[in-house]
């Protein structure tokens, strides 16, 4: 059984930082390098949609178009904890963020929340005008 533990958000301005984290664990994988970790938001009303992946068995990451240049997502080896980094946020980046766990899968699959099994308890970002 993966734990998926969400910290950060908050309540900011337009063209503001936050951080949001997402520290997964799994007793059967203590090195957790084969995961995909992938944060998606949902504002209300609306459907739950991707903002980046990583992939911990690589280098690799994959961010939303919308969130290009703004966000980066990062990881912590030490405390199998991913970042993601969110500047120069917008009234539109609004909404609950997710961090969903899930096991070895392309890029395709990976911005589909149907993907993945595991997730984190959410966290609200507000981002006023």
């Amino acid at each position: 059984q993966v734990q998926v533990i969400q910290s950060g958000g908050g309540q900011v301005q337009a063209g503001d930082s936050l951080r949001v984290s997402c520290t997964a664990s799994d007793p059967a994988d203590d090195s957790n390098r084969n995961y995909v970790i992938t944060w998606f938001r949902q504002a209300p009303g609306s459907e739950r949609e991707f903002v980046s992946t990583i992939w911990l068995s690589g280098t690799g990451t994959s961010y939303a178009d919308s969130v290009k240049g703004r966000f980066t997502i990062s990881r912590e080896y030490a405390k199998n904890t991913v970042y993601l980094q969110m500047d120069s946020l917008k009234p539109e980046d609004t909404g609950v963020y997710y961090c969903a766990v899930g096991g070895p899968m392309s890029e395709y699959n990976a911005a589909a929340p149907g993907s993945y099994r595991y997730w984190g308890q959410g966290a609200q970002v507000t981002v006023s005008s």
